[in-house]
């Protein structure tokens, strides 16, 4: 009888400690914990405690809507359940070291606002379903092994403010739609293998405070219709194949576009904006 009880106050404490959440959420958490050796985390997660104490992850109204795990040694790959929290707003693994495919699961996300996952070891494409994450403000991918075109469909992402792709194996173009991006404050794909022009469309990003480009093979000019971009203040383009190598600049708003002819060691202001 003594066993029994025991056992029926075991299981009782167990339910109670995952109670706080959906049992879909549960097993998605522990999905990632599993998948991204949680045993070896920097910070682990006692999975027989509430998830309300588990490290990284907050809860509202028993709803998982942030897990911040950067600089935690996770390692693996992304479970495609974490499709399944579909309460996330934010989701921060940059800093770590996972590796394989960004899972298109990810495109079920839909409240999320904040994707984190620079800093790892991710490859293969872009999964063009992220287009689909329509209330994304920040997508962070920068320093992986991504390889592919951007997909079309992140220029269907109007609430972006940041995107930010710099340091892959990226390809192609800027796509010309970019231009729909109207709130974008930050775009980066500096060292990548992209080529063909600067979008003239980008000029029509008014909101657009940084653009780096630096360390690809774009050709053409820098379009001139840049002047109007007033609140940008940091742009980097050198390290191209553009008619002028440019020097990146960066300052007080707006700057001054420094370049240089190719071939000439007399660097000239050659756009001055008011």
């Amino acid at each position: 009888m003594k066993n029994l009880k025991y056992t029926i106050l075991t299981l009782l404490l167990s339910f109670a400690a995952f109670a706080n959440v959906s049992n879909t959420e549960k097993e998605a958490l522990l999905a990632l914990y599993n998948s991204t050796n949680g045993a070896q985390w920097n910070s682990t997660w006692d999975t027989s405690a509430p998830i309300n104490t588990w490290y990284g992850v907050k809860l509202e109204n028993n709803i998982v809507v942030e897990i911040n795990l950067p600089f935690n040694n996770l390692q693996g790959e992304l479970p495609n359940e974490i499709g399944n929290l579909t309460g996330l707003t934010r989701l921060n693994l940059g800093f770590n070291g996972i590796s394989g495919n960004v899972p298109a699961s990810l495109s079920k996300l839909q409240n999320l606002e904040t994707l984190e996952l620079f800093m790892n070891k991710f490859e293969g494409e872009i999964p063009t379903e992220l287009g689909n994450l329509k209330k994304l403000k920040s997508l962070k991918l920068y320093s992986n092994k991504l390889s592919g075109n951007i997909p079309l469909s992140l220029m269907q992402l109007t609430n972006l403010e940041e995107l930010l792709l710099g340091s892959n194996f990226l390809t192609g173009n800027i796509p010309n739609e970019i231009g729909a991006l109207s709130k974008l404050k930050k775009f980066s794909v500096m060292d990548n293998k992209m080529y063909g022009e600067i979008p003239v469309e980008m000029a029509q990003l008014m909101e657009l405070e940084e653009l780096l480009l630096s360390t690809n093979e774009f050709t053409g000019d820098v379009p001139i219709e840049f002047v109007n971009l007033t609140k940008l203040n940091t742009i980097m383009v050198s390290d191209n194949k553009l008619n002028r190598e440019f020097i990146s600049v960066s300052g007080k708003n707006p700057p001054s576009l420094m370049l240089m002819e190719t071939g000439s060691a007399t660097a000239s202001m050659d756009i001055e904006k008011d």
